[in-house]
């Protein structure tokens, strides 16, 4: 297509992570709003490759001392060779340099023979180090584990010619995914008076060794990567067209600055609060106080809302949730004889 042709601008979404429930096993994000159709689209292809082509590290080969194959049995341990290669599997390994490395387990007498009895190389760090191993009677147990990294699920790599190893090596299949599950759901949601964009809800579980913010990073960079190789002719600059920029009011010593609304259009601004559908409570307390249009909401600093008449934090919440899904906050400081319409 021409680059004189004057393209309509993108809905750009606003992102935000649930900050009261991220921890390095789970994230929930929400993004918008989104065009519509546009909440499925990007959900299913971040799942997917959140799913299956995030790097993580794996135990792949192990040498466990006296025994050569994977149907042995260990003389002082409880389980078999077979049960504690299972338990091998479950080990979650944060690679810090993304090399290949060599850990460690020696384990005599009795006892529980747990992860964190492991010694690792340097750039490895064990994760789950409550996770058993194996149960120990009165005997000992010596491994060597190799540890490789990759993308979703490699088969165990036995060469095709020998099945029984020299060094007594058993290869395991692995899944080298830190991520877990990933779920999505698509919501309406409402920009001005239009009620059908989208409002993409992600919620990403992983095995500790990366957090769901680093591995949505990476996932949006493999899309992005893969996706640029379509492209026959210089992107379209969408973003650069799809933002409204509003002037900041003067302060003393500060420097104006534009502040960016994303899809926030000047009108919406200017229109009454209740497009923002707050409660009966905040909206009745707003008005009492002439806090009448959007524009009123967002010059005020929190200490100033919070000194409303019968305005408390939990409208004070309810006000920054409903601002936050519009790009919008307080504090803004906008001067109405300064916006700048197209």
């Amino acid at each position: 297509m021409s680059n004189k042709v004057e393209y309509k601008p993108l809905t750009i979404p606003q992102l935000r992570w649930n900050s009261k429930l991220l921890s390095d096993l789970y994230g929930e994000l929400v993004a918008q709003p989104l065009e519509p159709g546009f909440g499925m689209t990007l959900g299913n292809s971040l799942r997917r490759v959140l799913l299956g082509a995030i790097e993580g590290s794996s135990v792949t080969s192990v040498i466990i001392k006296g025994v050569n194959n994977e149907f042995s049995s260990i003389p002082g341990v409880v389980q078999d060779t077979m049960q504690i290669i299972l338990n091998i599997k479950d080990i979650v390994i944060k690679n810090k340099e993304g090399k290949a490395g060599k850990m460690h387990l020696h384990f005599k007498g009795e006892g529980v023979a747990k992860v964190s009895d492991i010694k690792a190389d340097d750039h490895l760090e064990l994760i789950n180090k409550d996770h058993i191993i194996a149960n120990v009677s009165d005997g000992e147990l010596d491994i060597e584990f190799f540890v490789e990294s990759g993308r979703g699920y490699q088969r165990a790599q036995w060469p095709a010619d020998k099945v029984l190893q020299k060094d007594n090596r058993i290869y395991l299949d692995a899944m080298f995914s830190p991520v877990k599950k990933v779920y999505f759901d698509v919501e309406k949601t409402r920009v001005g008076e239009a009620i059908d964009y989208d409002k993409l809800i992600l919620k990403i579980y992983t095995d500790g060794s990366e957090n769901p913010k680093d591995v949505l990073h990476y996932s949006v960079s493999v899309l992005r990567t893969q996706f640029e190789h379509f492209l026959s002719v210089p992107e379209i600059p969408f973003n650069e067209f799809s933002k409204v920029e509003i002037i900041t009011k003067k302060n003393e010593g500060v420097e104006t600055k534009p502040v960016d609304l994303g899809t926030v259009s000047v009108e919406f601004l200017l229109k009454p609060i209740d497009e923002l559908e707050l409660s009966a409570r905040a909206h009745n307390c707003l008005l009492s106080a002439g806090k009448k249009r959007v524009i009123d909401i967002v010059n005020l600093t929190e200490d100033e809302a919070l000194k409303l008449k019968n305005f408390g934090r939990k409208s004070l919440r309810e006000v920054k949730d409903s601002m936050k899904a519009f790009g919008l906050s307080f504090g803004m400081n906008i001067s109405e004889t300064d916006l700048k319409k197209d």
